[in-house]
């Protein structure tokens, strides 16, 4: 065999083994990215089912406990908070949310007329607390909030703590008031109210049952948004033309009739 040709097969056998060594990385790549992908595949899996379980902790923890009414709540299924004297000849009733824009606008409108009113024993109000936003938006800040406003009435300081909270409502889309910590912080702006019996009441969700019952009274009742107040049975909030001056004029005729 002459020289060359044995160069040749030389050559074609090097060739053959630089192609196979590039099969076998190319090959080790393949298997390397399918395990890769395979890990990630379960992690992110255990994410979904990590996440799963904790909105279904969550859930759980909103829905257990007994129904425990507020002190002095009134009403079908003790579901009013009544602010006012029993002996006011004129009764608003309120559907509200904490969480709410449109019932901060009218609370912040209404409120010195309202508390007028109250004051001089002319108007009743009765309060029913709901938590529409929290099934819109998700979150739990109704419930939370709801829950802390209960909790100060058991104190006594429902008006001055209801207040405070849409004072100082965040943005709807802000769910600040699902922090228990955030409404104990709140509750520092009405003296007396900052408790420990507060704070456990708060903290443990006492009344988080007695507010589901009270939204599903407000789904039951066929209102359709919040704000929902009714004077006479008449929902005055659909009512353009009204203002704290003609509801004010309103309670003063029923008390002069």
């Amino acid at each position: 065999m002459s020289e060359k040709n044995r160069d040749g097969k030389r050559t074609a056998r090097e060739r053959l083994a630089v192609e196979r060594e590039k099969q076998k990385a190319a090959e080790k790549r393949r298997r390397t990215l399918i395990v890769g992908a395979s890990v990630v595949c379960v992690l992110g899996l255990a994410a979904v089912i990590g996440v799963v379980a904790a909105n279904s902790g969550k859930n759980k923890s909103e829905k257990a406990g007994p129904v425990v009414v507020p002190s002095g709540a009134q009403g079908k299924d003790s579901l009013a908070i009544p602010v006012g004297k029993d002996s006011a000849k004129s009764t608003l009733t309120i559907w509200e949310d904490m969480r709410c824009p449109a019932c901060q606008a009218f609370e912040v409108a209404y409120r010195p007329t309202l508390h007028e009113l109250v004051d001089a024993g002319k108007l009743r109000i009765e309060y029913h607390l709901v938590r529409l936003i929290d099934g819109n938006l998700g979150g739990t800040g109704s419930l939370r909030g709801a829950n802390a406003v209960a909790c100060a009435q058991d104190a006594g300081k429902f008006r001055d703590y209801h207040d405070v909270l849409y004072t100082n409502q965040p943005k709807e889309t802000d769910d600040a008031y699902s922090s228990n910590a955030k409404l104990i912080e709140l509750a520092g702006k009405v003296k007396g109210l900052d408790t420990p019996a507060f704070q456990k009441c708060v903290n443990d969700g006492t009344h988080d049952s007695w507010v589901n019952k009270a939204h599903k009274a407000f789904q039951s009742g066929g209102f359709t948004g919040t704000p929902t107040v009714l004077l006479g049975g008449k929902n005055i909030y659909n009512d353009r033309t009204m203002t704290p001056a003609k509801l004010k004029q309103m309670v003063e005729a029923a008390n002069h009739g």
